[in-house]
């Protein structure tokens, strides 16, 4: 088996395109060799802890309505193209994403990482709800089969915080500046959105090499 570590907040809508690209992949090849972690990288680490007006911030972020737009008019167009159904005017606030992020680390222990990331995902850009609501998590959390009595107490402590943010800045630390960033066998980085055939080629080439080395023992 092949690491695949990925790096992602579940608010990047490249992150969901790129998942959603390399879910079809791995379905195409169930054979594949990828055991997949989920790591923190939060797009706004100083966002305020209820979030922000996501139409507010996105005209600040890039300089007004018509930066905005332009912004995001390539973020539509491959959402479409990956069948996603993004609803942009549902989603009212850019929240902040610690707590989501700690709910992943949490998912990974009990092997429902993708689950979680998944339902975030699909939370927030298609059903319009604030992944910062620990409500929203709870539900999220519960709906995967983790225990939500104890998911509400980590999350009204500090539990994994400190550290979740400490991951996210030693990613920056290491060069990453933008996300979704795939690291495969902890040697070969792939950044951006990538199409679904890129990832069966790497899987194809993958299973390859591997059926190659145990010929030769």
């Amino acid at each position: 088996m092949i690491k695949l570590d990925i790096l992602s907040d579940p608010i990047c809508p490249w992150c969901y395109i790129g998942k959603t690209n390399l879910d079809r992949a791995l379905e195409a090849r169930p054979n594949h060799p990828f055991v997949i972690e989920w790591h923190p990288f939060q797009l706004n680490p100083d966002m305020p802890e209820g979030g922000m007006d996501r139409r507010a911030y996105l005209e600040a972020k890039f300089g007004g309505k018509e930066g905005a737009i332009r912004a995001y008019t390539p973020v539509m167009q491959a959402a479409e193209r990956a069948g996603l159904a993004i609803d942009f005017e549902s989603m009212a606030i850019t929240p902040n994403t610690l707590d989501a992020h700690r709910l992943i680390h949490w998912a990974g222990l009990e092997g429902r990482q993708t689950a979680v990331v998944s339902r975030l995902f699909k939370a927030y850009f298609e059903d319009g709800r604030d992944i910062g609501d620990r409500a929203v998590l709870l539900d999220i959390a519960e709906g995967v089969g983790m225990d939500r009595a104890m998911t509400e107490r980590l999350l009204e402590s500090e539990a994994d915080a400190e550290e979740t943010s400490a991951r996210d800045a030693h990613t920056r630390q290491r060069g990453v500046s933008g996300v979704p960033t795939f690291v495969i066998g902890n040697q070969h980085v792939v950044s951006g959105a990538q199409p679904t055939d890129l990832w069966l080629n790497v899987i194809d080439e993958l299973v390859q090499q591997m059926s190659g080395d145990g010929a030769d023992e």
